[in-house]
């Protein structure tokens, strides 16, 4: 099947040659073609230009896009899209004045998740988790990663990752699953963090190893979850069964998670809220990827990444959600978007390159999705008739999407 988007009013982040990710001064240039043509093969990008350029033949079908612009969709890489329940009743108490850290120190948080999820069904589990990735891709996102971690057994950990895993046959876009046994430490360990340590390295990652169910491994690195030591052992372990670094770092406090996720050659080191001047020096020229989560910060009322010190310093940095129940119960990139424009202060190009192409690079999924690039998955925001794409972050709540397509279809679920 082949299909012509014709007249496309501006075709966004268009990147003739592959490149993994953008950086620092780089990531406020954004490639675009005006008055454009895009060409769909087998779900692939096989050509663009601009429209006095469009070759003439039979296509399967020709989608008419004046007056609308097109982008790569938007790439999430950091989610815990798979849980139980929800967690209003902490949002209201931190209305109340309680802080995150307190209500999880009453058993609340993660614990208070981790109750719900090792309760449900796994079918329930799949159901409640199937309309939550059906509402992400409506809103734009065309990849993303799914985090374990509320499960905080051997077995409510599988259990997540067999979801995630279903998630990722049934639904035609990349998802990357994360294991994150290590992001709080259950109250039957209390005392013992040694000893559930030891039980997600030799119970459970021979398991996750044997039945293929991650891809990469994380840990929350923080003060009163787990050390730097802890995040040291975690990563040691999850690289001897194949799973690649990432860390939850810097959310609350900066302890050194920075330097052990350079060491570890950390695909990504995620939150970065608190950001010290040594953990800014030790990221640069290093192939690890910074990841924002602003909705966390907009949802705690927490500083944000200091995005702007960071790209002027030469960093690249991506976007994310941190979709989860607790601190950023919301999926919608493109309000991610739009707070890294309001308020850390990034340009629309930057923002974009960041939910785009740099958010690809940290799932390690460069080399399908991100930008505009033949060959790479036809997964594609078609938005409304938009005066320009610095109208996306503008009209914040508002999303300007018309259609999203994934490997060249519409999705209509």
């Amino acid at each position: 099947m082949t299909t012509l988007f014709k007249h496309i009013k501006e075709l966004i982040q268009v990147r003739k040659e592959p490149v993994s990710f953008i950086s620092g001064k780089e990531m406020s240039e954004l490639p675009t073609i005006k008055d454009a043509f895009l060409i769909v093969e087998h779900g692939l990008i096989a050509d663009f230009g601009p429209m006095a350029d469009c070759p003439k033949g039979t296509f399967s079908e020709i989608v008419d896009a004046t007056g609308k612009m097109i982008l790569p969709s938007w790439c999430d890489s950091h989610t815990h899209l798979v849980f139980a329940g929800n967690r209003e009743g902490e949002f209201v108490d931190r209305i109340k004045g309680l802080s995150y850290e307190v209500i999880a120190s009453r058993g609340g948080g993660i614990l208070n998740s981790a109750k719900k999820l090792q309760h449900i069904s796994e079918e329930d589990l799949y159901q409640q988790s199937k309309k939550r990735i059906e509402d992400v891709i409506r809103l734009g996102t065309g990849a993303l990663e799914i985090k374990s971690g509320y499960g905080l057994t051997v077995a409510a950990e599988l259990k997540m990752l067999r979801v995630i895993k279903r998630l990722k046959e049934n639904y035609p876009i990349p998802v990357k699953a994360t294991f994150l046994g290590a992001h709080a430490v259950p109250e039957e360990y209390k005392g013992n963090k040694e000893g559930y340590l030891r039980l997600l390295i030799e119970e459970a990652l021979p398991k996750i190893a044997a039945d293929n169910l991650a891809e990469f491994i994380d840990i929350f690195c923080e003060t009163n979850y787990f050390s730097v030591e802890d995040t040291e052992l975690i990563l040691e372990a999850g690289k001897s069964y194949g799973l690649i670094p990432k860390i939850h770092v810097n959310q609350f406090t900066a302890i050194g998670g920075v330097q052990t996720g350079v060491r570890y050659e950390a695909l990504s080191v995620d939150h970065l809220e608190e950001l010290r001047t040594e953990d800014l020096e030790v990221l640069k020229n290093t192939s690890t990827m910074p990841v924002a989560l602003p909705g966390c910060s907009y949802f705690l009322g927490i500083p944000y990444t200091p995005a702007r010190k960071m790209i002027d310093d030469g960093l690249p940095l991506a976007l994310a959600t941190d979709y989860n129940p607790g601190s950023s119960p919301s999926g919608n990139m493109n309000f991610v978007v739009s707070m890294a424009c309001v308020k850390m202060n990034m340009t629309p190009e930057e923002a974009i390159n960041a939910a785009t192409i740099n958010g690809a690079y940290a799932m390690g999924l460069e080399h399908k999705v991100g930008s505009i690039t033949r060959g790479k998955y036809a997964n594609l925001i078609l938005t409304k008739d938009i005066s320009s794409y610095g109208f996306i972050p503008y009209s914040f709540g508002n999303h300007q999407i018309d259609q999203v397509y994934l490997k060249g279809k519409p999705f209509l679920s």
